[in-house]
C-alpha cells in the first residue's frame, strides 16, 4: 500500500472514530437530558402484550422524548433485562429518556382507588371494576364466577357471591382481572382469619356469610344489624319461613326477572333462594357482606324478636309476637305490606 493510500486510509479511520465517538458522546448527553414536549400532564396506556417499539413510538408521538431514534437505541441497550410493565403511566415533567425506561421497567403505573361498598352482587362489583377502567366487564365476571380462590374455605362454592371483601382498594393499573378478583378474596380470607369464631347454632362459614348477605341487604343501621341477625337465629331455630324481601329480589335477578320492584306475586316465585317458599337459608349469599353485618352474623343480639318492620326512616321496628307485628305494619308501613 502506497504511503498515499495508507494516509487516506487513516484519515477515514480518524473519521470514522471521530463520528462515532460523537455519536457516542451525542447519545449520552441524549439519555440524560430531561424534555418535555406535551402540555401540562400526560397519561399513556400500555397494554399487556404491547410490543415495545409500539410503546416507544407512542412515547417519542406524544412528546414525552424529543428523539424516538435516541429512546429507541437506549431501549436496545436496556432490553436484555427489561420489561416494559402494563398500566397506565403519567407524566407531568420533564424526564430523559432513561429515566422514562426506568419508570417502565419498575413498572411505576398509576393506581386507581376503588371502594367496593357493602352488599354488591358480583355482576355489580364486575361492572364497578370494568368502569373504573382496571378491565372488561366481561372478564370480572369470568373471574367471579370462578370459585377456585375460595373453594378450601367453601367447598361448596359455585361463585364468589359472598367472598368479594368490601373495603377500599389501591390497584395498580395494568393489574389482570384475575389478580384484582383474587385480592378482593385475599382481603376476606384476612379477616375472617382474624374474627372467625363459633358461630351460633353451629352454622358454618356458608351459612354465616348467607346470613350475613341478608342482614347486609335489610338495613344499613350499623346499630341493627344484631338485631336482625337475632330475628333470623330465632326463625330459623323454630322452623319459620325468614321471609326477606332481599332473597326474592336476588332469587329474580339470577332469573332475569326483576324489574325494580317486588309484587304479591313474586313472592311465590319458585327458587332456592326465596325465603318466602323455602324454609332455612337460601344456597349461599345473596350479595357481599361487610365487617358489620359479617359481626352480626356471628354475633347477633339474643332476644325475643320474631318480626321486624320498616318505619321508613331507616331503622325498624321490632315485635316478639304476630299481634304486635301487626300493629306495627298497620302503624308504619300497611301501605308497602312489611312482612316479617
Amino acid at each position: 500500500m502506497t504511503s498515499r493510500r495508507k494516509l487516506f486510509a487513516t484519515a477515514a479511520l480518524v473519521c470514522i472514530l471521530g463520528a462515532l465517538a460523537a455519536a457516542a458522546g451525542w447519545l449520552a448527553y441524549d439519555w440524560h437530558r430531561p424534555y418535555k414536549g406535551y402540555e401540562g400532564a400526560l397519561t399513556l396506556s400500555v397494554q399487556r402484550g404491547e410490543p415495545a417499539g409500539e410503546v416507544l413510538e407512542d412515547l417519542a408521538a406524544r412528546g414525552v422524548v424529543k428523539h424516538r431514534l435516541s429512546l429507541k437505541l437506549a431501549y436496545s441497550f436496556m432490553r436484555r433485562g427489561m420489561t416494559i410493565k402494563a398500566g397506565r403511566y403519567s407524566f407531568d415533567r420533564p424526564m430523559a429518556p432513561l429515566q422514562v425506561l426506568d419508570k417502565l421497567r419498575k413498572g411505576e403505573v398509576v393506581y386507581v382507588k376503588v371502594t367496593l361498598p357493602e352488599g354488591l352482587r358480583i355482576g355489580e362489583a364486575a361492572h364497578l371494576f370494568s368502569k373504573e377502567g382496571l378491565g372488561s366487564y366481561p372478564r370480572f365476571l369470568e373471574a367471579m364466577r370462578d370459585p377456585s380462590p375460595i373453594r378450601d374455605l367453601d367447598p361448596q362454592a359455585k361463585t364468589l357471591e359472598g367472598y368479594l371483601f368490601p373495603e377500599t382498594y389501591l390497584v395498580a393499573t395494568g393489574t389482570d382481572e384475575d389478580a384484582i378478583v383474587r385480592i378482593l378474596v385475599d382481603k376476606f380470607r384476612a379477616w375472617w382469619k382474624l374474627n372467625r369464631e363459633p358461630a351460633p347454632d353451629g352454622l358454618d362459614l356458608r351459612q354465616i356469610v348467607t346470613l350475613a348477605s341478608i342482614v347486609e341487604k335489610e338495613t344499613a343501621n350499623p346499630t341493627e344489624r344484631p338485631l336482625i341477625a337475632g330475628v333470623f337465629y330465632n326463625r330459623l331455630r323454630k322452623g319459620m319461613l325468614l321471609q326477606s324481601d332481599p332473597t326474592v329480589i336476588y332469587a329474580l335477578v339470577r332469573d332475569g326477572r326483576y324489574r325494580g320492584v317486588i309484587t304479591r306475586r313474586d313472592l311465590h316465585f319458585e327458587s332456592p333462594y326465596n325465603t318466602y317458599v323455602v324454609k332455612g337459608l337460601p344456597p349461599g349469599p345473596i350479595c357481599s357482606p361487610g365487617k358489620a353485618s359479617l359481626s352480626a352474623a356471628l354475633n347477633p343480639d339474643r332476644t325475643g324478636y320474631l318480626y321486624f318492620v320498616s318505619k321508613g326512616n331507616g331503622t325498624h321496628a321490632f315485635s316478639k309476637t304476630l299481634t304486635e307485628h301487626n300493629r306495627a305494619v298497620a302503624k308504619y308501613q300497611l301501605h308497602s305490606g312489611g312482612r316479617r
